[in-house]
Order: structure tokens, then C-alpha cells, then sequence
């Protein structure tokens, strides 16, 4: 199910672009398929004990404009396809995964898998250096307003007072992509121990001992501070991979919106959801809490988290390799960035 960037009003050429990828995904063997897609891995089921959490998910869900990734499949006579999607978004597959990572790094040194190739891990990580510099200039575009950015006059030496966190963060690569292009504050969750174990490894022999690693939930998450700079390389398109993806997208954004500092950015790569799809959840997301506000006494303070935060669109990577499909440009993986207001 690797996602390919479409424009939104070409529905049928992106539904069957969508179907072509399926296809080719779940004609590989089951390692072969997470290897090839996402870097978090969880069942995440455990958040949904939060009884009113999930009611507030279902509710906004029976609204909501955006399509979920999990919806997208083959319309050819897959039998084990919905099988394979679900699986992927499940903990005890990504365990099992990490935990034959982390026998092949102890026995072999080897390194694992890097979520998405090395290419668009480094574009990713370079564009996004880029970007914070732009932002702590000032030099945005025409349509975002600079009121809540970061504090103006850094320099590139001064990436190192940005504080990053990875969510899903697998074998932590990316955040030692990150360290090498000149950020220091570095912190990378994911769900599974098994990840976080290779992480701390590979960190500790490559050199990278200013990276700290936790075992967090992002749909649960026990982290009591905010970051300037938060990173989803894939973790996004695993949630929406569980049989209750849409509902838990949905608890994704309002965990994460208490993640991202204000005036700090959300930086996603996605192979399942396009640009515009993505621009769609979020505004989705905006209209939700915005509607929360209104109905909320005016005189209730926000939370000190900022979970009543909304995204603003900044970018996107326009550098990633295309493909033509019935006469439009596509490309299977996205880049979005979002700024926190």
C-alpha cells in the first residue's frame, strides 16, 4: 500500500494508482512488506481502555472528510490482503520484527532496515534542516503567519537549540541523520522495547550518545514536555493500519498536537496518504478542535499541553522521484510539513 502523490480531483486515477500499489505490496512475503513500508509498529489497542478517549474519537470520526489510510486496498481477489493491513498495525508483528533486528545487529553488526531507503531518509532530514533554518529567519511562505514562530536570529550553528523528537522512531537512524546535520537535542519513542533496544545500540556504537530513546506510546503518551521539532517517518501510516485506524488517527492528532511546541513543526512522511490527503486530515483535525473551543466556556483555560493547538500547512518535499500514471505525476512517498499555531 504505498501511497503515491496524486492530485485529489483525479479520484479514479488515484484509487487505481492506490490499487497498483496494493498489488504490488502484498505480493512480497510479510517481512519483505514492513521492511518495505513502515517504522512503527504497534497494536496500540491498549490506548482504546481510555473510554471517553475513544468516545470523543468515534464522535469526531462520524464527521470526519478524510479517508483512512487502512480503507485503501486492491479491488482484485487478494484473500489475505485486509489480513496483511491489519497485521501491520499491530505490536506483536513489529516486536517480532525488531527483535530479529536486534539478534542480527548482536550476532552480525548488521544494521536493519532504513524505513523508506537511505535516499529519502536523507532528503528528509535535510529539507527539514533546511526548514527550521528558514523558520528561525523568518523566511516563510507568503501564506504562513510569523507570529507564533520560533524566535528569530539563530544560525545553522544554532540547530542545536532545537529540541527534535522522532515518534516511531524504529532504529533511531533518522535521528542520527539528524545529529550529523547539526541538531543535539534529540529524543526518539517508539512503542515496541525491541525498537528502542536496537536504537540505543546502534546510537552507542555509531557515536551518538546525545540521542536519548524511550519506550512511548504516541497514542498514550507519557512524555511531559514539548519539542520544537517532531518527526513522523511512517508512524502515522502503521495507525492506520489497525482495524481501528480511522478512530485512532483521529487520538494520533490530538496526542501529538501536545507534542509540538507553539510555533514548532510537524514534519510527516508518509508512503500511504499524499500530500493533499494529509492537508486534508489536518484540517479535519482544526475543525474539530475548533468546534471544541467555540461549545467551551470562554473563560476555561487551554491545555497546558496544547491539545486544543491547530497545524498550519508550511511545505512539502517536491524533490522526491515521480511517476506518471494515467497522465498525472505521482510519487509513493510524501513529505509534509506543519507549523503548530
Amino acid at each position: 500500500m504505498a501511497g503515491i502523490r496524486l492530485p485529489p480531483e483525479d479520484s479514479d486515477v488515484s484509487q487505481a494508482a492506490r490499487q497498483v500499489a496494493a498489488v504490488d505490496l502484498i505480493s512480497d512475503d510479510d517481512r519483505s512488506i514492513a521492511a518495505d513500508s513502515w517504522s512503527i509498529k504497534s497494536d496500540y489497542g491498549s490506548t482504546l481502555d481510555d473510554e471517553q478517549r475513544q468516545a470523543d474519537a468515534a464522535e469526531a470520526l462520524s464527521a470526519a472528510t478524510y479517508r483512512a489510510a487502512s480503507d485503501y486496498s486492491s479491488d482484485k481477489e487478494e484473500p489475505d490482503a485486509e489480513t496483511v493491513s491489519s497485521m501491520l498495525g499491530f505490536q506483536s508483528y513489529w516486536d517480532a520484527a525488531y527483535a530479529d533486528e536486534l539478534t542480527n545487529f548482536r550476532e552480525h553488526g548488521h544494521t536493519g532496515e532504513v524505513w523508506f531507503g537511505p535516499d529519502v531518509m536523507e532528503n528528509m532530514a535535510t529539507w527539514t534542516r533546511n526548514l527550521c533554518l528558514e523558520i528561525s529567519q523568518r523566511n516563510l511562505p507568503n501564506h504562513v503567519d510569523s507570529t507564533n514562530c520560533l524566535p528569530a536570529g539563530q544560525s545553522e550553528k544554532d540547530l542545536s537549540c532545537w529540541s527534535v523528537l522522532d515518534v516511531g522512531t524504529g532504529n533511531g537512524l533518522l535521528l542520527q541523520e539528524l545529529s550529523k546535520l547539526g541538531f543535539s537535542d534529540l529524543t526518539g519513542t517508539d512503542y515496541s522495547e525491541a525498537a528502542v533496544d536496537l536504537a540505543r545500540s546502534l546510537a552507542h556504537r555509531d557515536g551518538f550518545p546525545n540521542i536519548k530513546l524511550l519506550v512511548d506510546d504516541i497514542l498514550d503518551t507519557k512524555l511531559d514536555r514539548q519539542f520544537q521539532l517532531v518527526t513522523d517517518k511512517g508512524t502515522l501510516d502503521a495507525i492506520g493500519l489497525h482495524p481501528d485506524g480511522p478512530i485512532k488517527r483521529i487520538m494520533y492528532w490530538d496526542s501529538v498536537s501536545g507534542l509540538v511546541a507553539s510555533g514548532g513543526l510537524l514534519v510527516i512522511t508518509s508512503c500511504n496518504s499524499t500530500k493533499d490527503e494529509l492537508r486534508q486530515e489536518v484540517e479535519a483535525y482544526n475543525q474539530r478542535r475548533n468546534g471544541g473551543s467555540r461549545e467551551a466556556d470562554s473563560g476555561v483555560e487551554q491545555d497546558v499541553m496544547g491539545r486544543d493547538a491547530t497545524f498550519e500547512y508550511i511545505d512539502h518535499i517536491r524533490t522526491y522521484p515521480t511517476f506518471m500514471f494515467g497522465g498525472s505525476v505521482g510519487s509513493r512517498v510524501a513529505t509534509v510539513a506543519f507549523l503548530r499555531k
